[in-house]
């Protein structure tokens, strides 16, 4: 995985949280899906962060971004944030199944999207909303 990923990974603080086998593979792997994946969600990050900041969006359990509170949004932007929403958790799966399949082991992508879900959650900047087992909470 290239440096960019990896300092993308260290500023959401998931790159400690790897499964122990994914943190002893290669993440340096530097490979042309990562390196798109890598330049989308950097430019829908800036899209997303007023929804996640007014609590329109929140980090689901299982760490894709949803749409929490539709009122928040304008009957106009909804179309237009669901495909930003669709993207985002596109690129995220992509991203675990990229980091499992470019050090050779598929069968880590569920540990890996498991561990950045948790870390994803833990991470959320406050007054950010995530998804507890008792339903949504405010950070």
């Amino acid at each position: 995985m290239n440096k960019l990923i990896l300092s993308l990974l260290a500023a959401l603080g998931l790159l400690a949280t790897l499964p122990a086998q994914a943190q002893q593979s290669n993440l340096e792997v530097n490979t042309p899906a990562v390196a798109a994946i890598r330049a989308s969600l950097k430019q829908r990050h800036e899209e997303l962060r007023p929804y996640l900041d007014s609590g329109a969006l929140g980090i689901a359990k299982d760490g894709h971004v949803a749409l929490r509170d539709a009122n928040l949004v304008s009957l106009s932007a909804r179309q237009k944030l669901q495909g930003l929403i669709a993207a985002e958790n596109a690129d995220w799966d992509g991203l675990y199944r990229e980091i499992a399949n470019a050090n050779g082991h598929p069968e880590w992508e569920a540990e890996v999207r498991n561990t950045f879900a948790q870390r994803r959650m833990e991470k959320a900047h406050p007054g950010w909303w995530v998804q507890g087992p008792g339903g949504w909470v405010k950070k």
